[in-house]
């Protein structure tokens, strides 16, 4: 039989991983079914069990979630959690993605891995600049000037330090400490290496023991002990990492030398030195957990750049504004400004929302956003974009998106989350992180097996000391951090470069697409059409006559091609008379009715829906202009074709060598467009684009996309996202095209802020990059493993004599996770241009 039942609590896949495996463990259910987006459960069962049974073991598992039958109302009791203040929206998440991309209300370490959380950077956390008095720190100004109470100027007051600072001053704080510590317990350790021991001169050596253990507490038990709490963590819940090989190692070389200075004569005598004494471990224990210490000092470092590229955009966001209201200037936060506000934007100021220009002109520099790095002319209706850079003019612009509607917010939103989302190569990682600990944690028991029975003497101590070697050597957290840290930094990068990222998986499938579907206006061509003729058929209507019916129906649709017409109309003070029922048709055209007269206007196609014929010499003079690749519209006149429009769309300068460089990359480029074979052949010949199909319908494009796929070919297609949108949700990488806040950011995988094939170039090169430097960090994490275990534990020695020490595995181990960030890194310097 087979029930449905309501979950809650679950946030990411890893909850429903979890909350399936659980439910399929309970005895008499043959499988459990979880659904995240619907929080179904669906359980098959071979007699019915009673929900108590399910609840008790989500309650046993020790998880949040719940589980209540359909159509009941749960109201879980909520906890209030104190949230950490930061530059950020005191939202943090684990920068290996344990649990996808769920994240955490306070900054701690993860219930996972045990990694320390990062703070998510937003605009929403962006600090507004105040001045406060050094004497009286109580006054703060939203401007400076001087102090009411002292007189004193008022200074800048230094904004909340970020989370990851926190963090970072934290762990170096303790890591001095575990310095000052471990230093001379190593110290005293390294005396027995001198002939003479001057040391013990001084007292015996088991009471130096008794100083290493005194010095070793501050380390063990304050600077170092959260990675003992982090392992207890880890066995309870058996999320089994890092820190549980560290806890074991560390804790058993400190446990042994603590147990050998209370009961020495509980151990044989190859277990102690000359002096009597047995021989302790502290040194090893404190040097391991000082080193280990220090690589998360340089791991918590190394974060901060990783997302260094959203940091860099919240820097773009303006705090004030000067806002018109009645002809008078006020300075106002960029909190109080709503839409439809008349705003000034003085020459160099940073543009503080979405708008439009409603006075003046200016240039803009939208390098930051677009990635392109030359400034861009704007006259009034242009849009413009928050962040972006002002020239030398002044202008006034109304506001349109404000606070998280606006572009840049949008970016930053969709850097994070694409940050925290899985690639599917990850899985690889994945699968091993789950057998690694277990295995090493064999390996080492191995070794120690090993090492005491056929080891030479004394056995058991180099049975100890290898098994410890091996348990600290092995670094489960490289193989995890592997992906995570070159997809942010990946993301991060194409940000910058105006390639807006939706998810890793876009990454990845992008860097294998071999066919590439374009559009022709606005991808190919500028996206700027202009009027440049108003033909006439007959006598019957003069050209201005024409032009107003064209306007006029033109002026109820939101195409590219219809403003165009409009704008001229207006132009040439062209009457606009009031339309009725208006209707569009996908792919051909528009109709309605003005002063009375059923109007068609539209291609081929659309003079064919309406009824209306086009005779050979009216369709000779318009392919006189389609061989020109203009674009010609055919007015009907109830029921008679009686003029025509011709529309020029510049090819853009960039398209002939994105496409160039795409073929050379071996990649098939083929132009999809609705308008017609002439037009299409123009454009095709001028750009060496062999491959091109005319008069296509959104379904046809669909159709086109589905068949390329079945040939088996990786298929992107390129779009404005709208008209496009199902052959963009078919095909393997949909890419959505536009400029400034038109871009259909939720529309796509992957959306280009300046809509032009230069765009898919840089994000062809970015893709393979990342993908590249996830390849990298994965074979040295998987190679470091695969060499280092066997040499830790002992390999080496009936060959070479060589052992590995516990101190030199903790150094090796430390480094390895800094060396795959660090790897990750270098993505920000190379460039996907041209």
């Amino acid at each position: 039989m087979e029930h449905t039942y309501h979950i809650h609590g679950m946030t990411c896949n890893g909850c429903r991983t979890h909350v399936e495996k659980t439910l399929s463990e309970v005895e008499g259910v043959s499988n459990a079914s979880v659904n995240l987006e619907k929080e179904e459960a669906t359980i098959d069962m071979q007699s019915h069990i009673s929900i108590e049974k399910f609840q008790e073991a989500l309650k046993n598992d020790g998880g949040t979630y719940s589980i209540h039958k359909n159509g009941e109302h749960h109201h879980p009791q909520e906890k209030k959690e104190e949230k950490v203040k930061g530059k950020g929206t005191g939202t943090f998440y684990c920068p290996m993605h344990c649990e996808g991309d769920k994240t955490y209300d306070t900054l701690g370490d993860c219930p996972v891995c045990g990694m320390d959380l990062v703070e998510e950077q937003n605009l929403s956390g962006t600090p507004v600049e105040q001045w406060t008095c050094p004497m009286h720190p109580e006054i703060i100004k939203d401007e400076p000037g001087a102090c009411p109470i002292c007189g004193m100027d008022l200074v800048p007051m230094q904004p909340d330090v970020s989370s990851e600072e926190k963090t970072y001053k934290k762990l170096l704080k303790k890591f001095w400490i575990a310095v000052a510590f471990t230093l001379p317990i190593f110290l005293i350790a390294m005396s027995e290496m001198i002939p003479s021991h001057p040391l013990y001169d001084i007292m015996e050596q088991k009471w130096w023991n008794w100083i290493q253990f005194g010095l070793s507490i501050p380390v063990v038990f304050y600077a170092t002990w959260m990675f003992f709490e982090r392992a207890y963590r880890s066995i309870k819940t058996w999320n089994l990492n890092m820190f549980t090989l560290i806890g074991i190692g560390a804790g058993v070389a400190w446990l042994f030398s603590v147990f050998g200075m209370l009961f020495p004569d509980f151990f044989p005598e190859q277990f102690k030195t000359d002096f009597g004494a047995v021989h302790v471990y502290f040194e090893a224990a404190t040097v391991i957990l000082t080193l280990v210490l220090m690589g998360q000092v340089l791991e918590a470092r190394a974060h901060s750049k990783t997302n260094s590229a959203v940091k860099e955009l919240l820097k773009l966001a303006p705090n004030k504004a000067v806002r018109v209201v009645d002809g008078n200037e006020e300075e106002v936060s960029i909190d109080q400004i709503e839409k439809g506000d008349i705003l000034r934007v003085k020459p160099g100021d940073k543009i503080p929302v979405d708008g439009a220009i409603t006075e003046g002109n200016t240039t803009v520099d939208e390098s930051m956003i677009s990635g392109e790095p030359i400034p861009v002319d704007k006259v009034q209706d242009d849009k413009v974009s928050s962040g972006t850079i002002n020239g030398n003019q002044s202008f006034l612009m109304k506001a349109e998106k404000v606070g998280s509607d606006t572009l840049l917010s949008q970016i930053i939103h969709m850097v994070n989350d694409a940050s925290r989302s899985r690639a599917p190569i990850q899985k690889l990682a994945d699968t091993v992180s789950g057998y690694f600990v277990p295995v090493v944690v064999a390996i080492s028991i191995i070794t120690f097996a090993v090492w005491a029975i056929w080891g030479p003497e004394p056995a058991y101590v180099y049975a100890l000391v290898n098994a410890i070697a091996v348990l600290i050597i092995a670094c489960p957290c490289a193989l995890g951090l592997a992906t995570p840290m070159s997809i942010m930094v990946g993301v991060g990068k194409g940000a910058q470069n105006g390639v807006l990222i939706k998810n890793a998986e876009a990454l990845e499938k992008l860097d294998k697409v071999d066919t590439l579907i374009v559009d022709k206006t606005g991808t190919i061509t500028e996206g700027k059409p202009t009027v440049e003729k108003i033909g006439v058929f007959g006598d019957r209507f003069r050209e201005s006559e024409i032009l107003k019916f064209i306007a006029s129906l033109n002026s109820s649709s939101e195409h590219p091609l219809a403003e165009a017409t409009v704008k001229y109309g207006k132009e040439q003070n062209t009457e606009i008379s009031k339309t009725e029922n208006f209707s569009a048709v996908t792919g051909k055209g528009v109709e309605g009715t003005v002063d009375g007269k059923k109007l068609d206007l539209g291609n081929a196609k659309m003079m064919k829906y309406a009824k209306a014929t086009i005779s050979s010499e009216i369709k000779a003079e318009a392919q006189s202009f389609q061989k020109q690749g203009k674009t010609v519209s055919y007015l009907s006149i109830d029921g008679e074709v009686s003029g025509y429009v011709v529309i020029g769309d510049k090819i853009k300068a960039t398209s002939a060598k994105a496409i160039k460089e795409l073929q050379d990359k071996g990649i098939a480029v083929i132009m999809l467009t609705g308008d017609n074979h002439d037009t299409a052949q123009a454009v095709a010949s001028e750009l060496n684009l062999a491959d091109f199909k005319a008069g296509m319908l959104p379904e046809d494009k669909l159709k086109e996309v589905t068949k390329l796929k079945e040939q088996g070919k990786v298929v992107a297609m390129a779009g404005d996202g709208i008209n496009d949108a199902p052959a963009l949700a078919k095909s393997d990488v949909g890419i959505a095209m536009g400029t400034g806040t038109d871009v259909a950011i939720e529309s796509a995988m992957i959306t280009l802020v300046k809509g032009d094939l230069h765009g898919i170039v840089k994000a062809k090169n970015l893709s393979h990059a990342v993908m590249g430097n996830i390849k990298q960090n994965l074979f040295f994490a998987l190679i470091y493993n695969t060499l280092g275990v066997p040499i830790a534990a002992g390999v080496l020695f009936p060959f070479f004599g060589i052992l590995l020490s516990p101190m030199i595995a903790a150094l090796a181990m430390s480094f390895s996770s800094v060396s795959v960030i660090a790897n990750a890194l270098r993505l920000r310097t190379k460039s996907i241009d041209f």
